[in-house]
């Protein structure tokens, strides 16, 4: 038993739990906390920034990148509103990602009375936003609560969750028990009669195709085993990329696994929405309840995922434990695969073939696959090039290919580039952005140079939201609004931050400078110049409707 402030406690608790990082930009509702990281800077480290709304991408990147929780601490208010698209991001990529932020004076909280950085209702706004959010009201609370938040993010369906503490309560003490980690619960053994009634699919299917997302990243050897006892095809679109590698006979991406589809006949979800089948495949504009001729089985951890699809196999289990009895059960009742692993191959020279008219990406992508190390990062961006590597960059390792899941949040890709290279920084990371997404935080160049956290940022620069502006060429009649920008020289606006920088216009140009950049170790910044309305659509790979 010893007396220590909330803010003491919630930094204590966070290193029992071996949190190594937060990312925090401090105020003046947040002090005690910021004062606590500093006195145990020995053992936990903190990551400032320019501006909040990176400090969550950090923690999302840092999160998506390890399996790992990722922690920040904004001010309340509006600095906690700026964090709130990385909240969304890390919702829907089921990363699990740790806010925590501050609170009115006691005195103020609930009375409207119009207090620095006020919200009506913050923590309502924070329960609709993550998976668990709690508000802590006495310092003994600290530890209890904070564990209770690293629990549901880490648990079941992971995502973000978020703690506030009011101005005040951050300052006062109160005699605590030492600070232990959280429990985080197990989730329960796979039910025997939902494995039989999968293995029964299984049995009776001639053609099944594997589809994997975020929620089986942590399970690759098992996945692995899997697709390799049923000799079938895994794909995914971006969070489950890399569980089976694209240099693996099985492993495919989604232009080379459309051309399997017509005869797939039972489809597998392992800890994936399943959109390529159900949206990408079949209608992003309405909800079609089932796929004819196709059975369904769904292994997932989360139940609620069983009611939204019309699903023939549920099998609610953690990812792992779920594939490891299926493959247990299968071996047991001596199933013989049926797949064709010739028609396989070919699905995948096709689309290599096929994909290579997606020009200057598909160049560019290939030069940079060429640099990396096969356990390097690419973190992706709401781009030409961005969109591109959903197909045309192959992932070999799990958790190498951070993507921001369905949210779509344009501008995510650098700042979350930073919280990958914090986690993992003896491995490569390059950023591939847009122009006009990597102007959403510009500004993190400073962050890097600070910290000297050596990501390669490539900025593809088109001057346009391009995506926006082929849309109104060709669905409105050219009648272009807000999708055109004016740049700066990307080049020279590094260079004023001290960023190692260089200009390139073509994919052999890239070449050297990716590598010089690479083998700095350092922040560097590689400016591509574009011509306007040139690159080839990349959609024709990424959708198709029945």
């Amino acid at each position: 038993m010893s007396e220590r402030t909330t803010a003491e406690a919630i930094v204590d608790v966070l290193i029992a739990n071996g949190v190594d990082t937060v990312f925090g930009l401090p105020g003046v509702q947040t002090y005690p906390l910021f004062d606590a990281l500093y006195r145990r800077r020995d053992v936990i480290r903190t990551i400032g920034a320019r501006h909040e709304q990176a400090l969550a991408y950090m923690a999302f990147g840092y999160a998506r990148s390890t399996g790992r929780l990722g922690v920040y601490a904004p001010v309340p208010g509006p600095g906690l509103l700026n964090t709130t698209a990385a909240m969304c991001t890390a919702y829907g990529a089921c990363a699990p990602t740790l806010c925590i932020t501050g609170e009115v004076p006691s005195d103020f909280k609930g009375r409207g009375r119009g207090h620095l950085h006020e919200l009506p209702d913050q923590l309502g706004i924070l329960q609709r936003l993550t998976r668990h959010a709690r508000h802590i009201e006495r310092p003994q609370d600290a530890p209890s609560a904070v564990n209770a938040a690293i629990a549901a993010a880490m648990s079941g369906r992971q995502g973000p969750a978020a703690v506030s503490v009011c101005w005040d309560t951050l300052g006062d003490s109160a005699v605590m028990e030492q600070c232990v980690p959280a429990e985080i619960p197990v989730a329960p053994p796979p039910d025997a009669g939902q494995v039989s009634r999968c293995v029964r699919l299984i049995r009776e299917a001639k053609r099944p195709m594997i589809f994997t997302g975020s929620g089986a990243q942590h399970a690759a050897p098992a996945v692995q085993a899997f697709a390799e006892r049923l000799q079938a095809p895994v794909v995914a679109c971006r969070g489950g990329r890399g569980i089976v590698g694209q240099d693996q006979p099985l492993g495919l991406d989604i232009a080379a696994a459309w051309h399997l589809w017509g005869e797939v006949d039972l489809m597998i979800g392992i800890g994936t929405r399943l959109e390529i089948p159900f949206m990408r495949w079949g209608s992003m504009m309405q909800a079609l309840p089932a796929l004819p001729g196709r059975k369904l089985i769904r292994i997932d951890i989360d139940p609620a995922e069983m009611d939204k699809l019309d699903t023939d196999g549920p099998l609610v289990a953690d990812a792992e434990a779920g594939v490891r009895a299926l493959v247990a059960a299968l071996d047991a009742a001596g199933y013989v695969a049926h797949a064709d692993s010739g028609k396989i191959a070919q699905a995948k020279e096709r689309s290599a073939v096929e994909i290579r008219r997606v020009q200057p990406q598909m160049d560019y992508l290939a030069v940079i696959r060429e640099a990396m190390p096969r356990d390097g990062f690419l973190v992706e961006e709401l781009t030409q090039v961005g969109f591109t590597s959903h197909f045309g960059w192959p992932v070999y390792e799990p958790r190498t290919y951070i993507s921001c899941g369905y949210q779509g949040t344009l501008g995510f890709g650098f700042p979350s580039a930073l919280g990958v290279k914090i986690a993992n920084p003896n491995r490569a990371v390059v950023s591939i952005t847009g122009d006009g997404g990597f102007m959403f935080a510009m500004p993190e160049l400073s962050t890097a140079v600070q910290y000297d956290i050596g990501v390669v940022t490539i900025v593809f620069d088109n001057c346009a939201f391009e995506n926006v502006r082929r849309d109104q060429q060709q669905r409105f009649a050219g009648r272009e609004i807000g999708s055109r920008l004016l740049n700066p020289d990307f080049h020279d606006l590094a260079s004023t931050f001290g960023v190692e920088a260089y200009r390139v216009d073509s994919p052999a140009a890239l070449r050297p400078a990716l590598q010089r950049a690479l083998a700095l170790r350092a922040p560097a910044l590689i400016h591509v110049r574009v011509t306007p309305a040139t690159e080839v659509s990349p959609w024709p790979f990424l959708m198709h409707s029945r």
